[in-house]
């Protein structure tokens, strides 16, 4: 937990209680949700490995693997290779020194991709994803106040973005519209970080929702509750938060049947 990368100091975290949390959020995906789940093998050499969702964009058939913007994690993609190459996904590989990108900041909505620059990903990480995924609208949103573009906003419907209230992300959220040609639904909620969740259309459950729990961030969950259509999951996230990680950011969903 020490080793493990954060944008600004904070407490320490509880490693007991981070387990506990993450193994409901496993237990909500296998067994509530009836997900198949391939957990990849802990490695104390990457503090931050649990957070796969940075190294891997996966869109129908194909995977890209990324490059992390920060070098310490570069060696969490070898493991994320071998998972992805065993699905038989047509694998690319970002092997442009010049690019960076981290997958917390590839929002795709189902019919473009929003690519945050941010300290972690550049320019030539989101030509790299938009040369492959050309069948896609690719656009670049500058992220400052923030990790990555998934800290502040999410997709929480089909055509529904989640979004913080903070002036950056509102400010992020502006630049969305003014690049696409589509007219999204959104969902404003007080606090940035809880507007990072997990939507999934699961064909016996309909619309699911994973969001931050009320003990956490109690007007936010507010919001989430007049959902009426969604499964609403509350998750806790309050220890890997504490590391800059979010919802999305423990798992990397794969739209296709597989006999793991």
């Amino acid at each position: 937990c020490r080793q493990a990368l954060r944008s600004a100091p904070g407490p320490e975290v509880d490693f007991a209680r981070a387990e506990r949390e993450y193994q409901l959020y496993v237990g909500v995906l296998r067994g509530k949700l009836g997900l198949q789940v391939l957990e990849l093998p802990a490695d104390e050499s990457l503090p931050d490995c649990v957070f796969v969702e940075d190294v891997a964009v996966v869109c129908e058939e194909t995977a890209l693997l990324t490059r992390p913007g920060a070098p310490s994690r570069r060696k969490e993609v070898e493991a994320m290779k071998r998972v992805l190459g065993s699905l038989n996904l047509n694998i690319v590989e970002m092997v442009d020194e010049n690019a960076t990108l981290d997958g917390g900041d590839v929002l795709f909505t189902g019919r473009e991709f929003f690519v945050g620059l941010s300290r972690r990903t550049n320019q030539r990480g989101a030509e790299i994803l938009a040369d492959t995924f050309k069948d896609y609208a690719v656009s670049t949103v500058p992220v400052h106040d923030s990790l990555h573009l998934k800290s502040f906003c999410s997709m929480a419907g089909p055509n529904l973005i989640a979004i913080g209230s903070s002036e950056a992300a509102q400010k992020a959220l502006k630049t969305m519209q003014q690049m696409s040609d589509h007219r999204y639904d959104k969902l404003t909620v007080p606090d940035d970080a809880a507007a990072n969740c997990i939507y999934l259309n699961i064909p016996s459950k309909g619309h699911v929702l994973l969001h931050r729990a009320p003990e956490e961030y109690p007007e936010s969950a507010k919001v989430f509750e007049k959902l009426k259509d969604h499964m609403l999951i509350p998750i806790a996230n309050t220890e890997l938060e504490k590391v800059d990680g979010s919802l999305t950011c423990c798992s990397v969903l794969i739209n296709k049947t597989s006999e793991l």
